[in-house]
């Protein structure tokens, strides 16, 4: 009995996270284009900073350069294009607990600098259509347990 009377408790939490003027249902960009997602990726110097994995871009020797964060690579979950998307245009929102020792000032800030008026909303589509087919998904791996006979 008390199942049933979680269940529409459970559904309406859920709906209810939708709602509202700050929700980010039906948010929604165009499709970018990869390649030249990439020039915008080398032209505003996000190399100086970043690279991405399994990728050679021009201007991204590491030599003399204190900060390397990797993006794209396995991910243990999928990156979604309103996270890349949030990741550029407001990169304190959230920072991974492994760039927090790297990446961020002392009051836990991203070091990344602010793009929102130097891109332009193309460039911004364009970027994260070059980035998000560089995320995979990793295989959730089991623990084995020895079976006792």
């Amino acid at each position: 009995m008390k199942k049933l009377l979680l269940l529409p408790l459970l559904l309406l939490s859920l709906s209810a996270c939708n709602m509202g003027a700050d929700s980010p249902r039906g948010f929604s960009l165009p499709e970018g284009n990869a390649e030249t997602g990439r020039q915008v990726f080398i032209a505003q110097q996000c190399v100086d900073c970043h690279s991405v994995d399994g990728i050679d871009l021009p201007g991204a020797e590491r030599e003399g350069k204190d900060l390397n964060i990797v993006l794209g690579g396995n991910s243990p979950r999928v990156r979604t294009y309103a996270e890349l998307v949030t990741s550029i245009i407001n990169p304190s929102h959230r920072v991974s607990n492994f760039h927090v020792k790297v990446g961020v000032d002392e009051d836990g800030n991203s070091l990344m600098r602010n793009y929102n008026d130097v891109l332009t909303v193309t460039e911004l589509i364009d970027l994260v259509a070059f980035l998000q087919p560089q995320f995979k998904v990793a295989p959730y791996y089991y623990t084995r347990y020895p079976t006792i006979h």
